[in-house]
């Protein structure tokens, strides 16, 4: 009787197909090309992405970084060295703006901050230089999403159009007349001066000089200066002491 014949294992030569998986690819294999990937599309954050403490470049962690120091027995006094980590929350906030919740991770002092200032907007939308350090990447990125909303657009205009600037192209939602009507509130309110020629408000408060202006304000120094003179010799001549008028 023979023995059975071993089959041969082609297959082992063969390469195996990949089976179906639901496990997604992971987008990125580093942090520096997830922040790459989620800030291509917009500008560069000023202050860059921070290097010590990567993680704070995915959530408003304030600037803040995990602290060492030494934990010292009372006994014998030994010193035994130790990390304290920053209080770090995930935390779903309202984005009026935006008209939902974002989850975001947070820090605890940033959350009071928050709720101080009246909510994620007005916190993202700081325009102090310390307000834009402590944004972070994460922070950097939300701004700029809510920047692009039509009510936070048409509300930067507003403050723009209240401080007497021109308004730019692409915050212009209102009708001429009604910016028009705006533009002499605030040259009413003491805040610019509209020119009688162009009629547009001058920044500062104060009207545009004409040439005739000037000529006049120098032929006005110059009769003061001349009685001014004259006064002088008058006094010398009487040996009274000289009384200048302006």
């Amino acid at each position: 009787m023979h023995p059975p014949c071993r089959p041969v294992l082609h297959s082992l030569c063969q390469p195996v197909p990949r089976t179906f998986s639901t496990t997604t690819q992971p987008l990125a294999r580093s942090s520096r090309s997830a922040l790459r990937h989620a800030h291509r599309d917009i500008p560069k954050y000023p202050h860059g992405p921070s290097l010590l403490y990567k993680q704070s470049n995915f959530g408003l962690y304030g600037n803040v970084r995990p602290q060492f120091g030494n934990m010292v027995s009372e006994r014998n006094e030994i010193k035994t060295r130790r990390k304290w980590e920053p209080n770090i929350h995930d935390k779903r906030l309202w984005s009026v703006a935006l008209g939902k919740y974002i989850q975001v991770r947070v820090q605890a002092r940033v959350l009071r901050t928050i709720d101080k200032v009246g909510g994620l907007d007005e916190y993202l939308l700081g325009e102090s230089p310390a307000r834009i350090k402590e944004l972070g990447m994460e922070g950097w990125k939300m701004r700029w999403r809510l920047l692009q909303d039509r009510g936070v657009k048409e509300r930067l205009r507003r403050r723009r159009v209240e401080l007497g600037l021109r308004p730019q192209g692409a915050e212009m939602f209102l009708s001429d007349a009604e910016l028009l009507g705006e533009a002499e509130s605030v040259g009413a309110k003491g805040n610019g001066v509209r020119d009688e020629r162009t009629g547009e408000v001058v920044e500062g408060g104060e009207k545009e000089m004409t040439d005739e202006d000037v000529e006049r304000m120098i032929e006005e120094e110059d009769r003061a200066e001349r009685r001014r003179r004259d006064a002088l010799i008058a006094s010398k001549d009487s040996g009274q002491r000289p009384s200048i008028q302006p």
